[in-house]
């Protein structure tokens, strides 16, 4: 159901604080009564699930009650959208290493597995991040994230959650396309070794990378069709065909070029065995919490625009997105964290 044709996910997994920068940018308090109000505008949007399978939530929010004293991740549920939750608690530097991090969690994963498939989480996502440098990212930090995204996959699915993969190449840096398929071959080609080597069940699995993009700092200019031939060059490299889906996060680019990347991946002729969809947050949400200013009078016109980006997505999915309907203001963050 994650990887039907024409469905992507919500990633609405900010954390508290993370979320509370978005309300800062708007002059919306960082309240918890405002974080639902926000989210249950994003779940109750008119004809949201023809286009989204799947949403990405915070603890906090699949605890969350709505307006009407109902679980909030109901609302979501009862339009046929299934609930996914954020399972990794942040990062931690890496001992030895040039600013580089693990991802944190996994000692009491499987007992929080079980609680969040109580309250209804169907599937899972954990995030590693690495960054390229002229000695980044070392050994040491592929070898450990890669473990790390492995084991997590093998408890969820031993607790019944399909797990999505995240290995996030950040956009920072000067380097060029180039070098970043180089890093993320490698970082996939370690991650994909892991999950074989822990028993993972591949047709029970998503990936979630970056899209194949030059630094944000490069001084050169690459074309949609370059990000999308190198995009799914490294994932015939990476991807065993029996994973299902690869759901592309959008990693701080604008919504229109997201959307435009993701639609020449499936225009351009080249073999594609996997769905090749999204799971973008800011992407998707940029627009809509800019109309919405904490305003209960714009609700429906930010459900309108969230629901248009949605629906460019699965356009983008199904190959026949035809440009123009997003946002093109950068949404890249320096060493984004969430």
């Amino acid at each position: 159901a994650l990887s039907a044709p024409g469905k992507g996910i919500l990633a609405a997994d900010e954390s508290t604080g993370t979320i509370g920068k978005r309300f800062a940018g708007i002059n919306v308090e960082n309240t918890e009564e405002n974080r639902i109000k926000y989210r249950e505008m994003l779940f109750t949007a008119p004809n949201i699930e023809e286009y989204i399978a799947g949403v990405i939530v915070y603890d906090e929010t699949i605890r969350s009650k709505a307006s009407d004293g109902e679980p909030l991740c109901k609302k979501a549920q009862d339009k046929g959208i299934l609930i996914g939750i954020k399972m990794d608690k942040g990062m931690a530097h890496i001992p030895g290493t040039r600013d580089e991090h693990s991802t944190q969690g996994l000692d009491d994963l499987a007992e929080r597995c079980k609680e969040y498939f109580a309250l209804g989480a169907r599937f899972a996502k954990w995030r590693a991040t690495f960054r390229i440098s002229p000695s980044t990212p070392s050994a040491c930090a592929v070898q450990e994230n890669a473990w790390a995204l492995a084991r997590y996959g093998a408890i969820c699915q031993a607790s019944g959650l399909v797990p999505i993969i995240e290995p996030e190449i950040l956009m920072d840096g000067d380097h060029d396309i180039e070098r970043t398929a180089e890093v993320a071959e490698h970082v996939q080609s370690a991650v994909y070794k892991a999950m074989k080597d822990q028993n993972l069940l591949l047709e029970g699995t998503l990936l979630k990378p970056s899209m194949v993009t030059p630094g944000k700092a490069w001084v050169g200019k690459v074309t949609n069709l370059d990000v999308a031939a190198y995009t799914v060059r490294t994932m015939q490299r990476t991807v065993p065909v029996a994973v299902p889906g690869v759901v592309f996060l959008s990693g701080g680019q604008s919504e229109e070029e997201a959307t435009s990347n993701l639609n020449a991946m499936n225009t351009m002729p080249a073999k594609r065995p996997w769905s090749l969809s999204f799971s973008f947050g800011r992407a998707l949400q940029s627009s809509c919490l800019k109309a919405w200013s904490g305003e209960d009078d714009n609700l429906k016109k930010a459900q309108t625009m969230l629901v248009e980006r949605c629906r460019a997505n699965s356009d983008a999915q199904l190959g026949r997105y035809l440009g123009g309907s997003g946002e093109t203001a950068c949404l890249f963050q320096s060493n984004y964290k969430y």
